[in-house]
């Protein structure tokens, strides 16, 4: 029989879901428990493939004896991150979570961020936590992130429209603020990437980029009738060329609208790509 002792070293004999429910004589939820322990115990170690394998096996065992579990499919989420193989594996395990409590937002939203963070598919995470978000619990702040999210694949129309639903099904006005507040940037983008069209259109009629912006709606080299308001609601700003991106920009909000990952995410994320195309055991 495996000892804490023995979980705590990293080395843990695990029979197959299968077979563990063959001997278990209706003892599942038992036989399940008895493993979870060792699971905490395995994770008081530092972490290893070796140790992360034997993690993945006792919370398969888990599941497969009582898919009723509710806290092990999102423990599997946050320890099973080494390798995109472990995080492929934890987002099954969480898949499965959902399919045995549909009604937890919780299940979604620890998938929806794997499927961002790790392998950096905006558009599934995106339909992950909106599927969340109707859910008991669920915080609202949700949709502003749903709505970056899609945006990022260049699908503004698609961002604009899941907002517009969201402001006029949103009873709490708080929600419907912030709401309301991310349609404005999602509109100021929009009129930035018209800037950029014309922008692109400009250097290659002309053979050189724009001095100042007002070339692209004024003087004999104009491509547009008017400056677009640089705010959908709020007036006397404009648009600039940001020093440091090149990019156009709202001098309301100095930056363009896009998924924001904090640069020491981002270092993480990178560094955790490139080690992770190893192998995942």
């Amino acid at each position: 029989m495996n000892t804490p002792s023995a979980a705590a070293s990293g080395h843990v004999s695990v029979p197959s879901p299968g077979r563990a429910r063959l001997v278990s004589a209706g003892f599942e939820p038992v036989i399940a428990d008895y493993y979870w322990i060792q699971a905490l115990q395995l994770v008081a170690g530092e972490k290893s493939a070796e140790r992360n394998r034997t993690v993945r096996e006792v919370i398969d065992l888990v599941t497969g004896l009582d898919p009723w579990v509710d806290h092990p499919y999102r423990f599997a989420a946050l320890w099973l991150t080494g390798t995109e193989e472990e995080v492929k594996h934890a987002n099954r395990l969480l898949e499965k979570g959902i399919a045995y409590h549909p009604l937890d937002w919780r299940d979604r939203f620890y998938l929806g961020y794997n499927l961002f963070f790790y392998l950096e598919d905006n558009a599934r995470a995106a339909d992950e936590l909106e599927a969340a978000m109707g859910l008991p619990g669920a915080p609202y702040y949700l949709g502003s992130f749903i709505a970056r999210l899609r945006a990022s694949g260049d699908s503004l129309d698609t961002a604009a429209l899941f907002l517009e639903q969201m402001i006029a099904q949103t009873q709490d006005e708080y929600a419907k603020a912030e709401y309301i507040d991310v349609y404005d940037e999602v509109e100021t983008e929009r009129r930035a990437r018209r800037l950029d069209r014309a922008r692109v259109e400009f250097q290659k009629r002309n053979g050189r980029d724009v001095r100042g912006l007002s070339e692209l709606w004024s003087g004999p080299l104009r491509l547009l009738t008017a400056e677009p308001p640089a705010h959908p609601q709020i007036a006397g700003q404009h648009w600039k060329i940001d020093p440091a991106s090149g990019e156009i920009v709202s001098s309301y909000y100095g930056r363009r609208y896009r998924v924001h990952v904090d640069p020491a995410d981002e270092a993480e994320r990178r560094t955790w790509r490139a080690n992770s195309t190893g192998g995942g055991g």
